[in-house]
């Protein structure tokens, strides 16, 4: 079958490779759509960074060629032994996260957090950027029937950004600000507006994106090269936002983050970062301001897959472009480096 597989960094190579088969515990499943994210175009540009290349990561046993995609749904077509909550003909998505099982943080059901964390289709397992993958019954879920398989591809970045809004302090009524209305960044704008946020400000470069965050429910879209990001929010929120979203990964914009926050005000870290970045402690310390970072996501995929049944986190919205599995770099990865007016491209392997 083919599948896309990275190399290294600005190598990722459309391979034949053998299509999995199905063992006990295991589910296999016919991908239909799968969704860069990006932390695939992290990897692409600057990776390695939670692909395994020097050892074989140790939950996956896989290193570098790995097959990429982690954000996709398809049809269960096979079974395995001892598995007992899906049938062939399932449609379904997955939750793609490697966990030990055994550490503390697993113990505790915070699986996210467990100390070997990968993700299948970033630290091997065989990901969605092929036409066929096998997973782990528990990683899998099923999808509403109202749900279209474009809507299912959605689910894990979906899943990411209602992580990052459940995680923050805020509440109905309370005052966001969102650095970055790239897919993620657009996707905490309506998990914001599911949580009840009162007035969501956006700090966007790029046109497009920014049309599209007040179509999503931004009250305010900022450019920073026009105006004062930080010195806009703190008037027009009068005194700062309660709460704020670093989603660009930019480290000057951390900065800029938690100086838009009020006292006692948070800023919630989201992006995954190829760089340091850093601020002046005392911007928190004299504010008593915290910061937080949170990483993908736990036990949370069944409520986003219900609120996009109540009209959230939509395709129509969202989907900017839809590519074969042969144009993932040259349609795909390049465009989202060069066309900023595109948010969500969802990539068709042969079926």
């Amino acid at each position: 079958m083919k599948a896309a597989r990275w190399y290294k960094s600005h190598d990722i190579r459309v391979d034949d490779i053998e299509e999995p088969q199905v063992s006990a515990g295991k589910v296999k499943i016919k991908v239909a759509w799968t969704g860069i994210c990006g932390s695939d175009l992290h990897e692409y540009l600057a990776g390695p960074i939670f692909i395994p290349v020097d050892h074989p990561h140790k939950i996956s046993h896989d290193i570098a060629p790995i097959v990429m995609g982690h954000e996709f749904s398809g049809e269960v077509v096979a079974v395995g032994a001892g598995v007992s909550k899906f049938n062939v003909g399932d449609r379904v998505v997955v939750e793609p996260i490697l966990s030990c099982g055994e550490c503390e943080a697993c113990r505790e059901g915070k699986y996210n957090l467990c100390g070997d964390l990968g993700f299948h289709g970033l630290s091997g397992g065989g990901g969605g950027f092929a036409s066929f993958t096998v997973v782990d019954e528990h990683m899998v879920h099923r999808m509403p029937d109202s749900l279209t398989y474009e809507q299912g591809a959605l689910v894990e970045p979906a899943a990411v950004a209602l992580h990052a809004v459940r995680m923050s302090k805020l509440k109905a009524g309370d005052k966001a600000a969102v650095f970055g209305a790239g897919p993620i960044g657009l996707l905490v704008i309506e998990a914001l507006r599911a949580a009840g946020a009162s007035e969501i400000y956006v700090v966007e470069l790029s046109p497009q994106r920014a049309e599209k965050a007040r179509e999503l429910g931004a009250k305010v879209v900022i450019n920073p090269k026009e105006r004062d990001a930080v010195a806009t929010i703190r008037e027009l929120s009068q005194g700062g936002v309660d709460v704020s979203f670093e989603v660009t990964g930019v480290p000057v914009v951390l900065k800029q983050c938690i100086d838009a926050t009020r006292y006692e005000g948070e800023t919630i870290i989201v992006s995954i970062w190829e760089n340091e970045a850093s601020f002046q402690p005392n911007t928190v310390v004299l504010s008593e301001r915290t910061v937080k970072g949170i990483i993908a996501y736990r036990h949370i995929f069944p409520a986003v897959m219900e609120l996009m049944t109540q009209g959230f986190f939509q395709a129509d919205k969202l989907v900017t472009k839809r590519i074969a599995l042969d144009e993932l770099v040259s349609e795909g990865f390049e465009s989202l480096v060069k066309e900023k007016n595109q948010v969500k491209i969802l990539v068709r392997p042969p079926q």
